[in-house]
C-alpha cells in the first residue's frame, strides 16, 4: 500500500493537511476525496508557482507559501544545487549542504515565512501528510494542540540522512501524544519497535551520491491510539482485498 492509498482507505470528511506540497502530488488527490478541504504548505518559491498553477481555481484547496514549525517568524530554507540543477525535494529548514565539501553541490538560500499549525485553529483536521526534509519534529510541536483536539491520521517521511536521531525522536514525541506508529512492508503493517534503522535507513546525505539500503523505508504512519485497532484492521483488509 502506498501513501496515497493509506489516506484513501482511512479518509474521513474534513480538512486534510499537505505539508511540503511541492507540485501537488498529494494536494490534488486529497482535493478529490469526498467532502474534503485541503490546506497545502509549500515555502519554496519555484515549487509554489507550479503548485498554484496545478491547483487552479479549485475551491476546496487553500495554498500557503509558508513553512510550518514551532514558532512564528521567518526561517532559512536551504536548497542544494547539484551541477547547476536545483534539487527541490531536498530543500530543508533544518540543515545546510555546504559542509559536504563536494564541489558539485552548492546552495541557494531563501528566507521564508514560518507559522505554527496551532495558529490556524483547525477543528476538523482528519489527515496529515508531512514531508519536511528533517523539520518534522518542529512542525508537529507547532501543532500539538491541533493534534490533541482533532486526532488526525498522519503519514510522515522521516529520514536519518536529513536529521540523525529523527526516526527515534518523532515517533517518541507522537507516542506521548497517544499515537501508535507503524511502517508497511509488502503488505505487512509492523510497529515502530520492529523497525531496524541500521538495515533499512542507510542513505547518503549528499544529493550527488545515490546510495541507500535495500529496502529503504522512510514513510511512517501514525494512528490515534484510541482508534488504532479498527483503523489497522481496515488497512489490512484493503491490502488483502
Amino acid at each position: 500500500m502506498d501513501e496515497l492509498a493509506f489516506h484513501r482507505t482511512l479518509h474521513r470528511p474534513g480538512t486534510l493537511l499537505d505539508v511540503g506540497a511541492h507540485d501537488g502530488a498529494f494536494t490534488l488527490p486529497f482535493a478529490a476525496l469526498p467532502a474534503s478541504r485541503v490546506l497545502a504548505f509549500e515555502p519554496l518559491p519555484s515549487a509554489f508557482v507550479r503548485l498554484r498553477a496545478a491547483v487552479g481555481t479549485a475551491a476546496n484547496v487553500g495554498l500557503r507559501q509558508e513553512a510550518l514549525g514551532d514558532h512564528r517568524g521567518e526561517i532559512t530554507l536551504t536548497l542544494p544545487v547539484l551541477d547547476g540543477v536545483p534539487q527541490e525535494q531536498w530543500a530543508s529548514t533544518t540543515k545546510g549542504y555546504a559542509g559536504l565539501q563536494d564541489a558539485r553541490v552548492t546552495e541557494q538560500r531563501h528566507t521564508v515565512p514560518l507559522r505554527r499549525l496551532d495558529e490556524f485553529g483547525l477543528i476538523d483536521l482528519t489527515a496529515v501528510k508531512l514531508d519536511a526534509e528533517g523539520g518534522e519534529y518542529e512542525v508537529l510541536r507547532g501543532g500539538r494542540e491541533t493534534l490533541l483536539r482533532c486526532r488526525p491520521i498522519l503519514s510522515i517521511e522521516i529520514e536519518e540522512r536529513h536529521r540523525p536521531g529523527s526516526t527515534w525522536a518523532v515517533p517518541a514525541w507522537l507516542d506521548a501524544l497517544g499515537y501508535e506508529g507503524f511502517w508497511e512492508f509488502w503488505g505487512d503493517w509492523r510497529p515502530m519497535a520492529a523497525f531496524d534503522r541500521a538495515a533499512m535507513q542507510r542513505a547518503s546525505p549528499n544529493p550527488a551520491v545515490f546510495e541507500a539500503s535495500d529496502p529503504y523505508v522512510f514513510t511512517f504512519y501514525f494512528l490515534p491510539r484510541e482508534a488504532a485497532a479498527p483503523m489497522l484492521a481496515r488497512l489490512r483488509a484493503a491490502e488483502a482485498g
